[in-house]
């Protein structure tokens, strides 16, 4: 799978249900969604701290993130589609936050304490190996740790790709010896956490 085809399925996501669907996202329902930012928010305190979120489409963890870490002290959402960040743009003015309109594998980014991936890295690459290297770029933009979630189970293949939770770990384990794997929560669905050694 490459990127135009990831463009080519939100964008008439976007134009079939508009911006404020969760279909237009990828996620079934709305519920899910937040499962699974309820789960990433147990990363760590993230008050007086520096967020970023790899692919954020239209910007809808920011205010989950606000409730829960009123404190924080920047936000940033990338996200190669630029309708999402468009959408993020005109949704959510605050000035900890910022929207970019670029790949979360891009040079570019700069770091922040906590790096977030909710559902970005779902997707199926053409690439060998693409979701190691995609993991191993993130922990490197993160100053305390890297929280990620990733199927392990999917209705219908094609867009979107699995993965075993015990080979994910195993890989994190080669970036720190402080990894915590959460698979209880949904049985399609783990996060994992990788901090910075002490």
């Amino acid at each position: 799978m490459d990127s135009s085809a990831i463009f080519k399925y939100h964008r008439e996501m976007l134009a079939r249900f508009g911006a404020g669907h969760n279909l237009s996202l990828g996620w079934r329902d709305r519920r899910s969604q937040l499962l699974r930012f309820d789960v990433l928010m147990e990363i760590g305190e993230m008050n007086g701290c520096s967020v970023l979120e790899a692919g954020c489409g239209t910007g809808d963890m920011f205010n989950f993130l606000m409730n829960r870490y009123p404190d924080i002290r920047a936000y940033a959402g990338v996200d190669f589609i630029p309708e999402m960040i468009a959408e993020a743009r005109e949704r959510i003015i605050s000035p900890k936050a910022i929207f970019w309109p670029v790949s979360f594998m891009s040079s570019v980014i700069p770091e922040a304490d906590y790096v977030l991936a909710s559902g970005s890295l779902n997707y199926a690459n053409n690439e060998p190996g693409y979701i190691y290297k995609a993991i191993s770029h993130l922990f490197g933009l993160s100053r305390r740790a890297l929280g990620f979630n990733l199927l392990r189970s999917v209705a219908f293949e094609g867009l979107l790709a699995t993965y075993d939770p015990a080979e994910i770990v195993a890989f994190c384990h080669t970036l720190s010896d402080q990894v915590v794997l959460r698979d209880e929560y949904d049985p399609e669905d783990f996060t994992v956490f990788i901090y910075r050694d002490k």
